[in-house]
Parts: C-alpha cells; structure tokens; sequence
C-alpha cells in the first residue's frame, strides 16, 4: 500500500508541474506545491526532430528543470517502455513466468531492424524477450510480446494507451508496440518521465534489466544502446530511442550520492549530442534533487 500511496504522489508531481518559460529560458523549481496544479493537454501538432526535455525529482516528483516538456514528440523506441511495463504486469500477476514461451509469428519476424532474428513458429522465453527489449532495443521482440498478451499488435497497442491514461500520462497515443515511425502515435517529455518513474517505483525487481550491459541470442552478442550505463556513475537505465521522425531520444534513471533523478531528451541530433546533453542536465539538476524523506525508494 505504502508504495502504490508514493507511485500516485510521485506522478501526480511530475503530471501536474506546468511551465510557460521559452526554450532558452533557464528552469527554476516550481513555486506552488507539484501536486495542486492542473495537469495540461498539449496542443495535437507533433514537432519532428524537435528539442524538448525533462529532468524530475524521482522522490517526490518535483521537477527540476523542464524545456517543451508538454510539446508532443515521437516516442520512437522509448515506447518499448510501456511494452515492457505491460509485459511485467504479466509476470506480477502470475499469467506468464520469465520462463513461459512467447509464439513468434511470421508477421513479428518480419518486422524491420532492429531486430534479433527471431525465427516464426520457433518460441523465446520471456526472460529473453525483455533482455531484447532492454538492450538491444528489438522491434521484431516487440511485436511478438505484443501478439502474445492481445492477440495483435493493434490490439495491444490500445492496451498500451488505456494503461497510459491510468498513470496520467495525458498526452500519449500508441499506435504499435515498438515504436517504428506512425505519425498517429506521440508523446511528451512529461509522459515519458511518468512512465519511467512508474516502472522503476511499480517494478523495482525487473527495472534492473534496463542497465544490463549485454544481451546473447542465438551465438549472436549486442551492447546495450544506451552508452551512458558505462559512462554516467549511478546510470541504472533506462531507454534509447531513434527515427527519423524523432530524432536521439533518451530517458535516464540516476542514482547518485543519495539522488535519485529521471530524466528525458527528445530530439538530439546525434546520439552522441543526445549523450552530451543528458549528461549536462545530470550534472546540473542531480545536485538540486533531494536526498531523503518521506519518498525515498
């Protein structure tokens, strides 16, 4: 119960913090309470490649700084997170185990890089098709947890909005599982730092398996995407993202020094300029985040 009642209190914080400051426009901490402010709809025009951020208190949900963080961007592969939150709503509920076989389809197999190479009619276990989500960022995967659990990807795709609506994330629309370009499917800076707190609060024993470093399949080695888990001290995860459409994304979860910050990029023009400006914000935000309280998990 305790931590269900620190879930709510923590995304009320980062849903309800509203902000009118331009792009280049230094952020300040909210002055009224985070929880008493009305959470906003961001207006239905979806930005490409466009700049947007977000860097949040993950103990009380205090936002730190904030940069177009309503304004709706592509999730690109970011929306594996939800995915996968999904998938772990199934292991809690004892409806699948990490060892239950996930059926591969030919239209899952068939989906374009990046992918592992799953072959259709032969089964991957759940535990495997996390670590592809996590690490190797498998769209192929995605569909075939997706299939799995609704039956078609569309199906669960509509899963995955209605789940995203019960966490307050306002202003998201999934449209498939993995994240490959639909311009009907969206988000925000906002969401995506809601989702990733609700993972990491909901799910604290399968968050870990967003800073696993590699992932094995079929003789086959991948690195984790996400290059700042060997370069940020106290990175723990947890998600990278890129189309065209979206540019660099990333959501971060730090842990340092007694801090604990989620943090999101939209928009970068590289990934290594995305990296660059994570680890800007972390280094200027972790210092501000508090350090112990009622929230601390």
């Amino acid at each position: 119960m305790m931590r269900w009642l620190v879930l709510f209190v923590l995304i009320a914080g980062i849903a309800g913090c509203n902000s009118t400051r331009s792009p280049t426009q230094t952020a300040s901490a909210p002055s009224e309470p985070f929880f008493t402010q009305a959470v906003p709809t961001a207006p239905r025009t979806v930005s490409a490649r466009a700049y947007a951020a977000i860097v949040v208190d993950a103990r009380n949900g205090k936002v730190l700084h904030e940069d177009q963080a309503e304004s709706l961007r592509y999730p690109a592969s970011l929306t594996k997170m939800m995915t996968l939150y999904l998938l772990f709503e199934e292991l809690e509920a004892g409806r699948l185990s990490r060892s239950s076989p996930l059926q591969v389809s030919a239209e899952a197999a068939s989906r374009p890089p990046a992918k592992i190479g799953v072959k259709a009619g032969t089964p991957i276990s759940v535990d495997t098709a996390i670590r592809a989500l996590a690490v190797r960022s498998a769209n192929d995967v995605a569909a075939v947890i997706a299939e799995n659990i609704a039956g078609s990807e569309e199906a669960f795709a509509r899963r995955m909005t209605q789940k995203a609506r019960a966490l307050g994330m306002r202003n998201t629309v999934f449209k498939n599982a993995s994240g490959l370009p639909d311009t009907e499917q969206y988000t925000t800076a906002r969401d995506i730092a809601i989702l990733g707190a609700s993972l990491n609060q909901r799910f604290p024993s399968y968050f870990r398996y967003f800073s696993t470093r590699s992932f094995t399949y079929n003789g086959r080695t991948w690195k984790n995407t996400n290059k700042l888990l060997t370069k940020v001290r106290g990175m723990n995860g947890i998600k990278t993202g890129y189309i065209r459409l979206s540019g660099f994304n990333l959501c971060a979860s730090v842990n340092r020094d007694g801090r604990h910050v989620i943090a999101v990029v939209f928009g970068g023009r590289s990934g290594s300029a995305r990296n660059a400006q994570m680890e800007a914000l972390i280094n200027e935000y972790m210092p501000k985040a508090s350090r112990a309280g009622l929230f601390n998990f």
